[in-house]
């Protein structure tokens, strides 16, 4: 039986959501994944959320009941796994910190926007990792909140440019982390659909989606 994916999606335009879950869901069904893409967050209320293996947001800035929120925590500390990148997942439901526990993190600035800076890679080994040098990239530095407790796969150094008092700031890019029985992988690489051009964004990406899935090797 193949593992059941659920992507949720909406949220500001400007991180492209719907092309965004299209390229995502692809990417699912190649690894052989049955894939459920929503709209909307009316979804986490509805649907039997233990069901799926993976559930991957897709949301930037957008709110959320008491009930359907309660509902995803459950079902990622009961096993399912969390797997998203940028604003989609680091800033989906930025009143809800029950949801900022669970990622690990949340979005407060990219100090310059769209800009050219370096992603380095802190654990060659990682299976999720390996083969994946450090590499430029361009896009939103992205300036996080984040759990001291994850497990940080990539960083990212903020020179000062844009915010002087960042100077010197390393920031994690990447991370897995668990939550109860549930696997959670987050990467703040892809800004919008075109960023999947780059290679090494989408196979992180896509390593991190398979990693978080109920079921795989961790």
């Amino acid at each position: 039986m193949n593992q059941k994916a659920l992507i949720f999606y909406g949220g500001w335009e400007g991180h492209d959501p719907e092309a965004c879950a299209a390229v995502v869901a692809g990417m699912l069904r190649d690894e052989g994944f049955d894939v459920r893409s929503e709209p909307g967050v009316a979804v986490l209320g509805e649907a039997d959320l233990s069901s799926f293996d993976l559930i991957v947001p897709l949301c930037t800035q957008v709110e959320i009941k008491k009930e359907p929120l309660e509902r995803l925590c459950a079902a990622i500390a009961a096993g399912t796994g969390l797997a998203g990148f940028h604003g989609g997942m680091g800033d989906t439901f930025r009143a809800a910190p029950a949801y900022q526990f669970m990622v690990g993190g949340q979005w407060v600035a990219h100090p310059g926007d769209m800009m050219d800076y370096r992603v380095e890679i802190t654990q060659p080994d990682h299976p999720l990792m390996q083969g994946i040098g450090d590499f430029d990239y361009h896009s939103e530095q992205y300036f996080m909140h984040v759990d001291p407790g994850n497990d940080v796969l990539a960083v990212t150094r903020f020179d000062g440019t844009h915010a002087p008092w960042v100077k010197g700031t390393v920031m994690p890019v990447a991370w897995t982390r668990h939550h109860g029985e549930g696997r959670v992988f987050y990467s703040a690489l892809g800004h919008n659909a075109s960023e999947f051009d780059v290679p090494q964004m989408k196979e992180i990406l896509r390593r991190g989606l398979v990693w978080a899935s109920r079921g795989t090797g961790r």
